[in-house]
């Protein structure tokens, strides 16, 4: 099982607690990760990457073993850690400002 931290909002949306397990068949991937959550919350659909073109949506990062894998590929494997569920995998809702 995979862990999954996500932001509060997104949380408050699909109702569950600060983290979250999800089963990731195959490779686990930023995608494959986002994949099954979206199945698993149809809720979220759309509200981590564009329905459309797969894009993170703005202001969205992502992090796993203190390292950031926002502008990795979508398709580079996560850390051993991460996909045997030692370590989350975190979606942060990121905050800009001036």
């Amino acid at each position: 099982m995979i862990r999954v931290v996500l932001p509060g909002q997104l949380r408050e949306l699909a109702h569950v607690g600060k983290e979250i397990e999800l089963d990731v068949k195959g490779e686990v991937t930023r995608r494959s990760v986002l994949d099954a959550l979206e199945v698993a919350y149809p809720v979220l659909k759309g509200t981590i990457r564009d329905t459309r073109t797969q894009q993170r949506r703005a202001f969205v990062r992502f992090f796993a073993c203190e390292a950031d894998y926002t502008h990795t590929s979508a398709d580079e494997p996560l850390p051993a850690a991460v996909a045997t569920g030692e370590e989350p995998f975190f979606i942060v809702g990121a905050m800009a400002g001036g």
